[in-house]
């Protein structure tokens, strides 16, 4: 897909979503977050006392962060297009269709929207959050962000995919516990996030008290997928859209007897939504965490609600 193509698809997505919901395409920025009735219309699930839509807001959009492979310019797209306003305006159309919930890494200036939008907005989208901050034996740095992200009132923390996976191959995991006791402290649901299933594995083996785990998982089957001889690459060599052992991820996460959001489902937009909802509920995780412009939410809420419908029976039970 080139910029004209995209740019001209984005704008017949939009006016087609506007008519299709007899509504403006683009809410204002002043609109009501959450509406009671847009909240009722999304399932949810509960990790602890922590009530969460089944469809998350996944942050990437919102840091810029896009995971676009070699394609460089769309890092600059995003960043064009999803300005603080845009991105106001993003959280509160996600509260209006039900999304109650946002998950990213700590960037200062996402953050700080994050934190403008409940103040100034009165935005009620809650928060799960991972530190980037070294996690190290003194634990003072990350105990130091973990400390203002509940002051800014994170609901819920856990340790980030990139800590988890590189921790795990060190054999550290006394410090991936560490770092899960620590947001325990201040009374937060506490997760470990990973890419490599050797994480969850390992913590699993290990007793790590996680409330929950947060893990990549999408099938193969798109152009690029991931090829065999790559499978046999070290997992520091692969891309962080990639799952590469999405089989036995669902097999395992079969065991697992704790809370799984899912991420990267779509492999950073290579899988349609359609599919990738539908597989990751249907191989078993409880909530799924999805990348969102503006003008993707209503379609995509509407097609996690009917994924969500069409599943009367799966084999692993719904732990949240």
């Amino acid at each position: 897909m080139n910029r004209r193509s995209f740019v001209k698809g984005t704008f017949l997505s939009s006016a087609s979503l506007a008519l299709a919901l007899d509504a403006p395409a683009e809410p204002a920025a002043n609109s009501a977050a959450g509406s009671p009735a847009g909240q009722a219309s999304l399932p949810k699930g509960k990790i602890g006392n922590l009530e969460i839509s089944r469809l998350i807001l996944g942050g990437n959009l919102l840091t810029h962060f896009t995971h676009s492979r070699d394609l460089r310019y769309v890092y600059s797209l995003a960043a064009h297009y999803n300005t603080d306003e845009k991105i106001f305006e993003t959280l509160a159309l996600a509260e209006t269709h039900g999304i109650n919930t946002v998950s990213m890494h700590n960037p200062p200036h996402p953050i700080s929207l994050l934190r403008r939008y409940r103040k100034e907005r009165g935005g009620k989208i809650k928060w799960i959050i991972c530190p980037t901050a070294p996690v190290e034996p003194d634990m003072v740095k990350y105990r130091q962000q973990v400390e203002e992200l509940i002051k800014d009132g994170c609901d819920a923390i856990y340790l980030w995919g990139v800590h988890g996976d590189a921790l795990a191959a060190q054999e550290r995991i006394d410090l991936i516990a560490k770092a899960v006791d620590l947001a325990k402290e201040f009374g937060v649901p506490s997760g470990v996030g990973a890419h490599s299933l050797e994480v969850v594995k390992a913590c699993e083996k290990n007793g790590v008290k996680a409330d929950f785990y947060i893990k990549t998982f999408h099938h193969h089957n798109y152009p690029t997928g991931p090829k065999p001889e790559q499978l046999k690459a070290p997992y520091s060599e692969f891309p962080g859209y990639w799952c590469r052992e999405p089989q036995e991820t669902a097999e395992f996460m079969k065991t697992v007897q704790k809370p799984w959001i899912a991420y990267k489902v779509m492999a950073a937009g290579a899988i349609p939504p359609q599919d990738a909802f539908r597989h990751a509920f249907l191989s078993g995780a409880d909530f799924i965490l999805a990348g969102m412009f503006d003008f993707e939410m209503a379609e995509d809420v509407q097609i996690a609600k009917t994924a969500l419908a069409g599943i009367s029976d799966r084999a692993r039970p719904w732990l949240a």
